[in-house]
């Protein structure tokens, strides 16, 4: 199948609040923001109207809405899925979702451009606080070698793997093995964020297989459990 229709990426999963517009292989627009301070509530629709406006486009003229599915932030995860089904359910068109850990994967390998610099392995890492992190193991393609894992980093992480293998780490989450992890196999992809751009290829694939998700009941992969927190004043019975 020709691929002709345009797919509409989103990405909230982590600081990042992304949107891509793509079409044929190309992103044809985007907008995103990289803030800590995010506000993927406010930001994400005002990012998707400008690009719509920009291009022409009404919601109805898209194929498909892709989403980011997580592992990420609760709330991000939310807001992006809900946003994306929201447009899906009223223009009357199908919903993608693929992993945000894949899609990073991608969106680093694309980013080399000597072949020399090639890791064997690729890993995403997401922060997911203290020295716990989302993430997982790729081939060079972006194909998943182990399963997505909360995992607690230390000084053995990854050992087994680093004995035979290059492994290139990358994302707002690697900044936490740097001092731990001393393997000359070992390389570090610096300032990397992640993007709904990274997203396209692997959306085009799913669009053309018609591997749509339920709009009415699919949920995001959270990983772990949401565990609200209160301000210490709170606690305390302070103002």
């Amino acid at each position: 199948m020709h691929l002709v229709d345009f797919i509409l990426c989103i990405e909230t999963g982590t600081n990042t609040c992304s949107v891509a517009l793509g079409q044929n292989g190309k992103v044809i627009d985007i907008e995103e923001s990289h803030d800590i301070n995010n506000n993927h509530a406010k930001n994400l629709t005002l990012f998707i109207d400008s690009i719509l406006k920009r291009q022409g486009l009404k919601a109805k003229d898209l194929g498909a809405v892709c989403v980011g599915k997580g592992p990420g932030s609760y709330t991000g995860l939310r807001i992006g899925v809900s946003v994306a089904k929201g447009i899906c359910y009223g223009a009357g068109i199908p919903l993608l979702a693929v992993g945000s850990l894949q899609a990073m994967a991608q969106g680093a390998r694309d980013m080399i451009k000597n072949e020399q610099d090639i890791p064997a392995l690729l890993c995403p890492m997401i922060d997911a606080r203290r020295m716990e992190v989302y993430t997982q193991l790729f081939s060079v393609n972006a194909i998943p070698i182990t399963e997505v894992e909360a995992k607690i980093l230390n000084a053995d992480s990854f050992s087994d793997h680093l004995l035979n293998n290059k492994i290139l780490f990358f994302g707002d989450g690697s900044e936490k093995v740097k001092d731990l992890i001393i393997s000359p196999n070992a390389s570090f992809l610096d300032g990397f964020s992640p993007s709904a751009r990274f997203m396209l290829g692997l959306a085009e694939r799913m669009y053309n297989q018609n591997l749509f998700e339920d709009v009415a009941y699919f949920e995001p992969f959270y990983l772990k459990n949401f565990v609200a927190t209160i301000a210490k004043n709170k606690v305390l019975g302070q103002k």
